[in-house]
Parts: C-alpha cells; structure tokens; sequence
C-alpha cells in the first residue's frame, strides 16, 4: 500500500513546489512507483514536469469535485516511474464550492481510494495557506514534511502549522504523522544559515531531516525548462540532495 505524504507549510517562498517535484523524481529514479498530486491553484509543480497548464482538463479540481475520477486524471510525466495529477488556476474557487459541501475536509481522500495501491509514494503538493485544500491534503496523508527555509523568520508560523496538524490529528485524521522538518535554501557561506539549522535541530531533534536542501542556480532553472532537478542536471548539487532526501525517507519507510 502506497505511503501517502504531503508537502505543507502555509509559508510561500520555502521550497514546498521544488521539493515536491524533485523528491517525487528522486523516488521515481530509485525505483519507486510515484504520484504527485497538484493541490497548489499556482499550479507550478505541473507546470515545473512540463505539462502546459493552459491544457488540463481533467486535473485535482475534477477529482475533489468528483466529476472525474483518479484514474481519468492522471497524466505520465517524462521521469521515470513518475504520474501526475495536475492542477489549473481554476482549483482557486474550490475553497468556496466546497464550503457547505458535507464531508468536505474527506474530497481528495475519497477520490483517490481507487488508486492508493498502485503507488509507493503519493505526494501532494499543497497551496501556501491552511485553507481546505490543505486540510484536504492532511486529511488525506499518512505523513507530513514540513520545508523550513534557513533564513531570518524560518521558525515564524511553525507553531501554527503544527497546531493545524494537531487539530487535524485530533478530528480527522488520528493517523497523520510527521516524516520530518526539511531545511531548504542552505548557505553554508552565511552565518544566519547556520545559526537557523542549529536553531531547528536544537528544538526539534530526531525531528529534523539529516538532509539538508542547499542553495543551487540549477535547482532554481530547472522549472524553466519544465524539468526536474535530476532531468535537468543530475551531476548538480541539487540533485545529489533530493537523491539523498529520498533514499532517507526509503530507509526510514523500509
């Protein structure tokens, strides 16, 4: 059964989109039978593995809306062992369509029961808020991995991400866990990002991803080009991290 992971923190800015595209084809490289789902209105981690947003049709507003089922809305990316359910700008009104819908926090976990064992690795992609599309997706999740920029106001809004989970925890979903803290945008050359890591691995411990994200022009071209990171560059530094990010997440889920 498909271990079902997603990527929150209602922070924009903090790598969620990278990692999710580039963990999803780490994973996929090593082996991995993954799908991406794209609960993000932006839209970026389809646009990010090349898919022309301006053409879904069927996507993750079909799926919680349940026109559409899971299998119709998958589309193969060219990564190995890499499936995608895409995301349009119109997934922006589904905050208010689903509002006085019953059982609206349960969407996308409904939607995708039919398609649960046909993955390793299901991860979802959520939007930068802790809206009902995010709650879908903790609803919906095994496990959380929560990104944490290594910069000034990295800690701020954590706690009410965390308390969001244990709400979820307690309502929801009893299930959910937290994988772990990711560190992103790592410069080694700068003292406040440092001083950040050594802040986060003090207060959260065995929390912490031993991965660490760092800073990488390649990382940040590759969406240009509608690639992920291992596509676009595989000898970069980028690369060599998310590779490193999942086999840490294969050897823990062993």
């Amino acid at each position: 059964m498909g271990k079902i992971i997603a990527i929150a923190n209602q922070k924009g800015g903090v790598g969620k989109t990278t990692t999710s595209i580039n963990l999803a084809a780490s994973l996929g490289v090593l082996e991995k039978k993954v799908l991406l789902i794209d609960a993000d209105p932006q839209a970026n981690a389809t646009s990010g593995l090349g898919i022309d947003v301006e053409t879904v049709e069927i996507g993750t507003y079909q799926l919680l809306e349940h026109t559409n089922t899971a299998k119709e809305a998958i589309v193969k990316t060219e990564t190995p062992n890499l499936d995608i359910i895409p995301a349009h700008i119109d997934l922006v009104a589904i905050e208010i369509e689903l509002v006085d819908k019953e059982s609206r926090e349960y969407m996308l976990k409904n939607a995708i029961q039919e398609i649960k064992d046909d993955y390793d690795y299901i991860l979802i992609d959520c939007a930068p808020s802790l809206g009902l599309l995010t709650l879908n997706a903790l609803t919906t999740a095994d496990a959380v991995i929560i990104p944490i920029q290594c910069e000034y106001f990295a800690l701020e809004g954590l706690g009410k991400l965390l308390n969001t989970i244990k709400s979820v925890q307690k309502i929801h979903n009893p299930e959910l866990d937290i994988e772990g803290l990711l560190l992103t945008m790592y410069d080694s050359r700068l003292r406040l990002s440092n001083q950040v890591v050594e802040e986060v691995q003090k207060h959260f411990n065995d929390m912490v991803f031993k991965t660490i994200i760092q800073r990488n022009v390649r990382l940040s071209e590759a969406p240009s080009y509608g690639e992920s990171i291992i596509n676009y560059d595989a000898a970069s530094k980028g690369a060599s991290n998310y590779l490193s990010l999942a086999k840490e997440i294969i050897t823990k889920n062993s």
